[in-house]
């Protein structure tokens, strides 16, 4: 089966003669940690700080006519990718490394390193309606996720999870906020609009644990979406 990789929703195999040789293998992030020794205690103190984003490493090739301002602007910048060996998950990354594309055009190969960050998603997710009271939400990973919550309505809005009430939205003068709880930001999501002030409570209280979730919302809600539901390590 030919390799390929999908970035921002192309896919190489459009590229004129591109070639994957090789994928990057499939791994696990490695937890950041903190070690300390502290006298009088035997041993150390390790303090897990979150996983870190980490590089991938793939090959690639030129073959027959290509065309390389094509190559080099498909591995141009930042987003989305999606490799063939793993063809229903997506991870975000950057190129952060310099591409050698004189030695891709002289031998016709060179490596691309992928900075990549550590949670992967589903391919082709899409938003899930939320109404109000208890939604149940199935987390199909194999980490919590932290998710993307979207509510338009008025009044005071209540979100609870789990039977346990972890945020207060004052809906005055606004009409749609989103609740971003990997940014751990509030704001209007048709102009940035950061709206902290309008929320009381934890954003980090708001997580998904693998498997079923119960999401309570209550207020007046005319329209609720959730997205980033699901992530793997």
């Amino acid at each position: 089966m030919k390799n390929y990789v999908i970035i921002n929703g192309v896919n190489s195999n459009t590229i004129t003669g591109l070639a994957i040789n090789e994928l990057p293998p499939i791994s696990k992030p490695l937890m950041r940690t903190l070690i300390e020794e502290i006298d009088g205690r035997d041993g150390d103190l390790v303090t897990k700080l979150g996983y870190g984003a980490y590089d991938k490493v793939m090959t690639i090739g030129l073959y027959h006519t290509y065309d390389i301002d094509q190559v080099i602007a498909f591995f141009n910048g930042s987003g989305t990718i999606v490799f063939s060996n793993e063809p229903t998950k997506v991870y975000n990354f950057e190129i952060l490394e310099q591409i050698d594309y004189e030695k891709l055009i002289n031998f016709k190969t060179a490596t691309i390193t992928l900075h990549c960050q550590p949670f992967k998603y589903p391919v082709g997710e899409t938003p899930i309606t939320l109404l109000v009271g208890d939604n149940i939400i199935t987390n199909l990973g194999n980490i919590y996720s932290k998710p993307l919550l979207v509510i338009s309505g008025s009044g005071t809005i209540t979100v609870s999870l789990d039977g346990n009430q972890i945020l207060n939205i004052d809906m005055t003068g606004l009409t749609t906020i989103a609740i971003d709880t990997v940014l751990m930001e509030a704001y209007d999501p048709n102009t940035g609009v950061l709206l902290n002030r309008n929320v009381t409570g934890d954003y980090s209280k708001l997580k998904l644990e693998k498997g079923t979730n119960t999401l309570n919302l209550g207020g007046t809600i005319t329209s609720a979406t959730i997205t980033h539901v699901s992530r793997w390590l």
